[in-house]
């Protein structure tokens, strides 16, 4: 190993260590936004959100990263926060700088030792994908075995922190003149799951979950761990062959072949749910890549949410209520979601938004996501739901809520773009067709064992 392994190079150390001016930045730029709005609500004036939304993007641009899965979720969440704010989050940069190779070489070290690149027999010394909290090497080992190497940015539970703290600003700003929503959950879930991400040695905990709970399907592939180069901020992982989403999009695929990849997304993401409790809750698209069999590659486990088996069995009894308009039935179910002492007003209103999620499998025939799940209609839908809960006073959704519907939004524009063209219904009750709350919760509880983590 040459002595450059201890130097970095000076416009790299610039880029990162320039973070803690910009929070400072960011602060000063969030405090000030707050106070206008304030103004604005107090004095009556107008409030323009579009301008506001700028300013707030401008200021948070130069943290990147995290953030933006922050705005995604947000996306799904009807009026979470106002859609000038959501859509002007969206534009950050989903990648933080691209590390250079002589930095990359000096993070490695530091997580595999002196020796590294002895556990190699060759490395890339170009990332080849980034994330949000990584960029990614393609590596080989000495057995042969394709690798992917995740390899965490410098700083980042610092900028998971300041991205969080800008997030609490966002939402102290929005509840300033709006109460439809109380946030508190959904910013206490996000954080939570974010300072997840931060461990990749629990990241590959819920990567061998996955193993285990799709060992039976064979059109899911999930990365096996590589543990003995795996630290709490590099995972290393075995390479999986294929292609961008967007290629597939982009080809000239049939309808058959658009169909057989919405089912395996659908069951990739929903037999875990239904059969053991556990969500993927971040479907975007750059989480997963297609092979040539049109069978799916899951690449990322860092965003995972393990629920009690009460809370299946209530999204199930809710998904009962709207089929048959049984109202006590759809009490009971949100109540078991943790929403508190809901009143017969609220309840009409969420179930607006409930029609919405579960439509698509309501409906016993072959059908298009986009006859009543199309963005125009769901946007729509969002903004009667927000009009409707500020009239019943507002409402403070539980924790449990955000990933699942952040899942099926989000799979639900998936299923837009293929433009597929099937049962949802139909594969919905095959896959529960005989669910049983004590089956998942033993099934839950062999899972979580055989890797080490425990049910919430």
């Amino acid at each position: 190993m040459s002595n450059d392994d201890d130097y970095t190079a000076p416009n790299e150390e610039n880029r990162f260590g320039g973070r803690v001016r910009r929070y400072a930045r960011v602060g000063a730029s969030a405090s000030k936004l707050a106070a206008r709005l304030a103004t604005g609500k107090v004095f009556g004036g107008d409030v323009d959100h579009a301008k506001y939304a700028a300013e707030l993007t401008s200021a948070l641009g130069g943290l990147k990263g995290p953030l933006m899965k922050v705005a995604q979720i947000l996306s799904t969440i009807p009026d979470a926060l106002p859609k000038e704010y959501t859509q002007a989050l969206a534009t950050l940069q989903a990648d933080a700088p691209s590390m250079g190779w002589l930095f990359v070489k000096r993070r490695m070290r530091s997580e595999l030792g002196a020796g590294w690149q002895s556990s190699f027999t060759d490395f890339s010394r170009e990332a080849v994908a980034a994330a949000s909290l990584g960029q990614v090497h393609k590596a080989t080992l000495p057995d042969g075995r394709a690798v992917a190497c995740k390899l965490q940015y410098p700083d980042m539970s610092a900028t998971v922190e300041a991205d969080l703290k800008q997030l609490r600003a966002a939402f102290a700003i929005y509840k300033r003149y709006d109460s439809a929503i109380d946030a508190q959950n959904i910013q206490e879930e996000l954080s939570a799951r974010l300072r997840e991400e931060l461990d990749y040695k629990r990241e590959a905990k819920h990567m061998r979950l996955y193993r285990h709970m799709l060992a039976d399907e064979d059109a899911v592939h999930v990365p096996e761990p590589v543990d003995e180069l795996t630290t709490s901020r590099l995972l290393t992982m075995t390479w999986q062959t294929g292609q961008k989403f967007q290629s597939f999009l982009d080809s000239d695929a049939d309808q058959d072949a658009r169909n057989q990849v919405a089912l395996n997304m659908f069951r990739a993401w929903y037999v875990p749910f239904y059969r053991y409790g556990v969500i993927h809750g971040d479907p975007h698209l750059g989480n997963y890549t297609l092979r040539e069999d049109r069978s799916v590659n899951l690449l990322d486990f860092g965003c995972i949410r393990i629920f009690k088996p009460d809370f299946v069995h209530a999204v199930l009894t809710l998904y009962e209520a709207l089929r048959d308009g049984d109202e006590d039935k759809a009490v009971s179910a949100y109540e078991s979601w943790g929403f508190e002492n809901p009143s017969r007003e609220l309840i009409d209103v969420l179930n607006i938004w409930a029609s919405f999620v579960y439509g698509p499998i309501l409906d016993d025939r072959k059908r298009k996501m986009g006859e009543t799940n199309s963005v125009a209609y769901g946007a729509e839908v969002a903004a009667k739901v927000h009009k409707e809960l500020k009239a019943v006073g507002g409402v403070k959704p539980p924790r449990e809520f955000v990933l699942v519907d952040r899942a099926a939004v989000g799979l639900g524009a998936v299923f837009l773009r293929l433009d597929a063209h099937v049962n949802w219904y139909q594969l919905f009750h095959d896959l529960v067709g005989d669910f049983d709350p004590a089956k998942l919760a033993a099934n839950q509880d062999a899972a979580l064992q055989s890797v080490g983590l425990e049910r919430p």
